[in-house]
């Protein structure tokens, strides 16, 4: 249901009918209002809060919408029994020589003078008992005369009336012959009628033609919803729906706002609950029906549905690039953009004193609809980023060029960094609480940050992103794992009035991977396709699924939508917008400047090689700069260390890689190697150092 829909519903009162009547205002015996008490006139004189418009004629587009749709029923009915109209030919023929036999044995009694056989027959009778009566015999004979004469002359008239029409029509014009004909054949057709017998076909036109009450009716008494009546009731007075708006055209679907018969025992969570089996009793998809409760905040109740029936899949085709790529900067204390709904409308998420949780299958675009969040806190100069990665891949090494602090890889270097890193942020978020504490309340009257305190005291926005959770959480020792748990559950539940955002994803959101403790306090979650309720329930929350936030009704086709849930009682499905790999390595670069410029640029960021080397046009070799990034929490690497580590980072270009073609490689990038022999917790091996590493890039270039 539309905005402009839900706004034609005002909160009633008992016994009002659906019309908002104000309560009276007491001690104001001045004013006489025309709805007080004690006013005779009140109830002649109110107006009902009602739309003097149907809700296909409250706007332009919507009345060109039902017109389109009124059309496309025309052109449908046209062509459904324009094809049928051989058919109807031979039935209306047939019709016609049952008829003409109806009529041929109604008029026969007539034509044979049945009635003067039948006095004939009684004389003769008689006759036969009485032969010696004459008169008898003379009445005979003139009741026989008068048999043959009638009948001569009504076979006569039959006869001469036949042989006329026929040569009438031989000699008339071709298109009155057919005129004639027609006038002939349809009422002897209508006369061979019988009571089942239809001439036309009637079948009804698909759902994205036209929509009615009665197949709502029916698809909601097949789902259990509505009563059905006795066997032998008529069906017109079986319950019913109570449509309050529709259906009607609306966008590329039809819209319907409906209330369930009171008696039934059935709510609207009732039918939330059955979406599948009233999408299949419509004959559509379940993706195709968006169905919410109506609230009373909107006038509704807790049997007034909202439902929507698109087309076709309102979820496929090219998805719509993401507004943030053209943007020059952004402010993450503002909604951000973050995809379209099933009837095209912008959705958009707040994020401050929020946390979110991202779920799903791989390959489903759960990482880049994760990184849109990411993106607008790139544009947003005020906001830190503290980055971690446990697949290790591609998807995140653009955010070099701005994080704070980055954790690549799940191996045990990568997760001492990541545990360094929760400890770091929170000793800030205490550091954030003590100071806001001895703030005046003139200046800080919640409790929190907020924008003026954030620059004057240099406290900004930190987001704190971990793609792949799981991959931390399989990697570690049962103490570990169970320390990061309890640091990640603090950042989520105190952090957001320090200004911290936390942004986690996983692939497999069970309690092992993903403990219920961590994922019960996150605000907002969003889940691409999974493979069943339960696994939807994971992601989005208990009993989501039974009030129609399912992700599991997704299909692979689906890339980059997803169930959104942004409170106990609000979702919606969002196909995401697309922001692909180099439109996120671009605005990468571009918060990175916004931060140089802003005097914000901290952390790893600050001392990123790469990320320093291409800031100044230096284009460092790409050997060279994905083997810093293996190296990016080592001093000091063992050969198969990093060769493992290369091709985890790509496949493709390192899957062939020994230590003869690794050495040559960065040799002829300019790595001078002071030693070939490293040595690690004891152990010495083939490796390389950092520094030597590095040592490929101009000093002059560092020391920017």
């Amino acid at each position: 249901m539309t905005q402009g829909v839900i706004e034609l519903f005002k909160p009633t009162q008992p016994g009002t009918a659906g019309y908002a009547v104000p309560d009276p205002v007491p001690d104001v015996p001045a004013v006489e209002a025309v709805d007080r008490p004690d006013n005779p006139l009140a109830d002649w004189l109110t107006v009902p809060d009602v739309p003097v418009l149907p809700a296909w004629a409250r706007s332009r587009a919507s009345i060109l919408a039902n017109a389109q749709a009124l059309g496309r029923l025309a052109r449908w009915h046209t062509g459904y029994h324009g094809v049928r109209v051989p058919k109807y030919l031979v039935k209306t023929v047939l019709l016609a020589a049952r008829g003409f036999y109806r009529a041929t044995v109604g008029i026969w009694p007539t034509l044979s003078a049945q009635d003067h056989s039948a006095a004939v027959k009684a004389l003769r009778a008689q006759v036969k008992a009485k032969p010696e009566d004459v008169e008898l015999a003379v009445r005979l004979q003139l009741a026989h005369l008068e048999r043959t004469k009638t009948r001569r002359w009504r076979f006569g008239a039959a006869a001469v009336g036949v042989s006329a029409a026929a040569v009438g029509v031989a000699l008339a014009d071709p298109l009155l012959q057919v005129g004639i004909a027609g006038a002939v054949t349809v009422p002897l057709a209508y006369l061979g009628r019988g009571k089942e017998t239809k001439l036309l076909d009637h079948a009804a036109p698909p759902l994205r033609v036209d929509m009615s009450a009665q197949q709502l009716n029916d698809a909601l008494r097949a789902a259990g919803l509505l009563k059905s009546g006795r066997a032998g009731d008529d069906e017109k007075d079986w319950p019913r729906v109570s449509c309050t708006m529709g259906p009607v055209r609306d966008g590329r679907g039809w819209a319907v706002i409906f209330d369930l018969p009171r008696g039934g025992g059935k709510t609207a969570s009732d039918v939330l609950a059955k979406r599948e089996v009233i999408a299949q009793e419509l004959g559509v998809d379940e993706i195709q029906v968006i169905m919410s409760r109506v609230r009373a905040a909107q006038g509704g109740n807790a049997g007034r549905v909202s439902m929507w029936v698109a087309d076709d899949d309102p979820y496929l085709g090219t998805p719509n690039p993401s507004p943030l790529e053209k943007a020059d900067t952004f402010s993450v204390w503002d909604p951000i953009p973050f995809g379209q709904d099933a009837r095209g409308n912008r959705i958009t998420v707040p994020i401050m004193w929020q946390s979110m949780f991202f779920g799903g299958l791989p390959r489903r675009g759960k990482t880049f609809t994760q990184r849109l969040m990411t993106a607008a806190g790139l544009l947003d100069a005020w906001v830190r980023h503290y980055v971690a990665d446990g697949k290790g891949g591609a998807d995140w090494m653009p955010m070099k060029a701005v994080a704070h602090r980055l954790v690549m890889g799940a191996e045990d270097d990568a997760i001492e960094a990541l545990k360094t890193m929760l400890r770091e942020l929170l000793t800030e978020m205490e550091r954030r609480f003590a100071l806001l504490r001895d703030l005046p309340p003139s200046v800080c009257p919640e409790g929190k940050l907020t924008p003026e305190i954030m620059r004057r005291y240099n406290l900004p926005v930190i987001f704190v992103t971990i793609d792949e959770l799981q991959e931390y959480f399989t990697a570690m020792e049962k103490d570990d794992r169970n320390d990061v748990i309890n640091n990640l559950c603090r950042i989520a539940r105190r952090g957001p009035a320090a200004g911290f955002i936390s942004n986690f994803a996983s692939q497999r959101p069970d309690a092992d991977s993903v403990p219920t403790k961590l994922r019960e306090i996150i605000t907002i979650r969003y889940s691409t396709q999974v493979v069943d309720q339960t696994s939807s329930d994971m992601v989005l929350g208990k009993g989501k699924a039974a009030q129609g936030a399912d992700a599991s009704v997704l299909s692979e086709e689906h890339k980059g939508t997803g169930v959104l849930v942004t409170g106990p009682a609000s979702f919606v499905t969002v196909r995401a917008d697309l922001m692909d790999g180099p439109a996120f390595a671009q605005l990468c670069q571009r918060g990175r400047q916004l931060r140089i410029e802003a005097g914000q640029l901290t952390g790893d960021a600050a001392g990123d090689v790469t990320a320093a080397a291409d800031a100044a046009g230096f284009i460092v070799p790409a050997i060279v700069s994905d083997v810093l990034e293996v190296m990016r929490h080592s001093p000091r690497m063992f050969t198969t260390d990093l060769l493992n580590g290369l091709v985890k980072l790509d496949e493709d270009t390192y899957g062939d890689f020994n230590a003869e073609q690794l050495a040559k490689e960065l040799e002829q990038a300019g790595v001078k190697r002071t030693s070939k022999q490293v040595k690690i917790d004891g152990a010495n091996a083939a490796g390389y150092q950092r520094r030597d590493i590095e040592g490929a890039v101009p000093a002059e270039l560092l020391l920017r």
